[in-house]
């Protein structure tokens, strides 16, 4: 890795990169015909919400310590994100990720991201389901 790099991140990344990756994503959830009501229920200040996923992605990946939400609880409480809302969520990072990064970085930060995502789903797959126990998957 080079100097400009974590010698404890899971892969070779600066908190700028992070930093610009999460600023083109959020650009692109502002757009986006389904995501976007979604994400627009619940964000008031863009900037803040942006720091604060860079918080979060630069401990998942450089293992800093400056993020101490719990996005599964916070999920869980928005009351409209849905197990379904994963895959499009997941590809509009992917396209971003491509767009923003050298290839092998954009690969390994995707595989986080679905691992990620996969836990996320999970969790609201529990949380969502009708009387009878069958998942909502909306």
């Amino acid at each position: 890795m080079s100097p400009d790099h974590s010698p404890l991140a899971r892969f070779a990344i600066t908190p700028a990169e992070i930093d610009r990756v999460i600023a083109a994503f959020y650009q692109s959830i502002r757009s986006h015909p389904t995501l976007a009501p979604i994400f627009a229920a619940h964000i008031t200040d863009w900037p803040a919400h942006e720091m604060k996923i860079a918080l979060f992605w630069r401990n998942a990946i450089l293992l800093e310590r400056g993020y101490d939400g719990n996005p599964m609880a916070i999920h869980k409480a928005a009351g409209n994100v849905r197990p379904g809302m994963f895959d499009p969520w997941l590809a509009l990072f992917d396209a971003t990720l491509a767009r923003e990064l050298p290839p092998d970085t954009a690969q390994a930060w995707s595989s986080l991201a679905h691992r990620i995502g996969r836990g996320l789903r999970y969790g609201l797959v529990d949380a969502a389901k009708t009387a009878s126990g069958v998942p909502l998957l909306r």
